[in-house]
């Protein structure tokens, strides 16, 4: 694994009390690699969340997060536009992906899920 994934559960007011954003964040030596695998990641992170919560079914939207680099110290306000190589939209996930500091590209994937 080239990158370690970040995850992150948050709870807002504009969503009801069954429903949370996920934020799954990798990084691999092609765009494709970390992709796939921050979208995986955002899948796996929403089964942990069904699981915690004690729910029977999830559904997942894509849902726009901020792009989260692993090196805050280096990029400490944040991914600059100019960094960015592109945003890549399925039902599931709203998935960003910019150039790394360690690794060629890293990608953050967005997701809301709501639970039954």
């Amino acid at each position: 694994m080239l990158g370690a994934g970040l995850l992150l559960y948050c709870q807002s007011s504009a969503f009801a009390a069954d429903c949370q954003v996920i934020a799954a964040t990798h990084g691999g030596h092609w765009k494709g690699e970390a992709l796939t695998t921050s979208r995986a990641l955002a899948a796996k992170s929403a089964s942990v969340m069904q699981k915690k919560m004690g729910w029977r079914s999830v559904t997942m939207t894509a849902y726009q997060v901020k792009p989260d680099p692993f090196w805050k110290i280096v990029r400490p306000t944040g991914v600059p536009d100019g960094v960015v190589v592109g945003s890549f939209v399925t039902s599931r996930a709203y998935t960003t992906c910019f150039t790394g500091v360690v690794v060629p590209y890293v990608c953050t994937s967005g997701s809301k899920i709501c639970g039954k």
